[in-house]
């Protein structure tokens, strides 16, 4: 409604407003993401001791640090691509970075879902449904 508001004044066309919306998404993944990762990187004892007994029942159980790793990987690599879509938007009004960045995050959250249901925390994969959606719905606007 703001926005419409805002094109209705002729600060932005109505048409072009879609760089707004993706650069709020890209900036609120980028900041979701480098957090998320650096919490790994900075307490990576504490994350590795939390999740391998969180899978220590399942058939991850002995590929925790690799998978940690690896996640950790993909969350850094998505924030920080997220935050140079979110620049590319603001300045270039153009959307490469960002989609590529909300690519990352889908998988990432792909990664993180697939780990919850195995671990059986039916509580904490469903905490994640809401972010896929948004990145799902940012997907196809994007493609």
């Amino acid at each position: 409604m703001i926005l419409c508001l805002i094109a209705d004044c002729g600060l932005v066309a109505p048409l072009q407003g879609m760089w707004v919306v993706q650069t709020l998404i890209s900036t609120f993944l980028a900041i979701l993401f480098i957090q998320s990762g650096l919490d790994k990187v900075l307490d990576w004892k504490g994350n590795l001791e939390w999740l391998t007994g969180h899978f220590s029942k399942s058939f991850l159980d002995g590929t925790v640090p690799l998978l940690l790793a690896t996640l950790t990987l993909v969350e850094i690599a998505a924030g920080l691509v997220s935050a140079v879509g979110a620049i590319e938007a603001l300045v270039y009004k153009s959307f490469c970075w960002a989609f590529l960045g909300t690519l990352l995050s889908g998988i990432s959250l792909v990664m993180l879902f697939f780990g919850q249901r195995i671990a059986k925390d039916y509580a904490g994969a469903g905490g994640l449904v809401p972010y896929f959606i948004l990145v799902i719905i940012d997907l196809y606007f994007l493609a």
